[in-house]
């Protein structure tokens, strides 16, 4: 499980690096390409966190970011048995690490590319933490949907704790038949 979480963070920062490199090698800052209706690459310089948050704060953001790694790091020691962990871990630890080297290398972050409505320009490190925050909520949430969902073991239906019918017309606890013969809370 530690090795596919490395892995996907190494893959991460390198394809966020390269990426990088390439935008500040092949477009001069301030210029603007069209890739797409809709899509552009740009070359801009970001001192805040993602999507620009907290610029100029290199403090704030440095206690911001290694906060939430320690977090992070915690909670996927705590939960190695989780299906898929794996993966939002190494996409949020990959984008993480790409954007503190840019920080350590150049004091800011390198971000291209550009949406429509105003939306500030990011970079994949970006969207790799913004994917990986949603792929962990989902990690998270699914054993907990299955198991309180239709048929689950939480489901209507399914108890078994004390004083829980376990078949028509049978009681294992006071107040609690709800099978022919019995009602709820009649005492059995």
């Amino acid at each position: 499980m530690l090795l596919w979480a490395g892995l996907v963070c190494a893959i991460v920062v390198g394809l966020d690096q390269l990426s990088k490199v390439a935008v500040r090698k092949s477009i001069v800052p301030g210029e603007t390409r069209s890739v797409l209706p809709g899509l552009q690459l740009v070359n801009t310089r970001n001192q805040g966190v993602a999507f620009g948050f907290l610029p100029g704060r290199h403090l704030a953001v440095s206690l911001l970011v290694g906060a939430a790694l320690v977090v992070l790091l915690v909670y996927f020691a705590r939960n190695l048995d989780k299906p898929l962990i794996w993966l939002p871990t190494g996409m949020l630890l990959g984008g993480a690490i790409g954007n503190i080297l840019d920080r350590v290398r150049a004091g800011s972050v390198t971000d291209f590319v550009k949406l429509p409505l105003g939306w500030p320009p990011f970079n994949l490190a970006d969207a790799c933490i913004t994917v990986g925050v949603l792929l962990l909520f989902f990690v998270i949430e699914a054993p907990r949907a299955r198991s309180e969902g239709p048929g689950g073991s939480d489901g209507p239906g399914t108890s078994d704790g004390p004083g829980t019918s376990d078949g028509p017309g049978t009681s294992d606890g006071p107040g609690t038949s709800d099978g022919p013969g019995g009602s709820e809370g009649s005492g059995g």
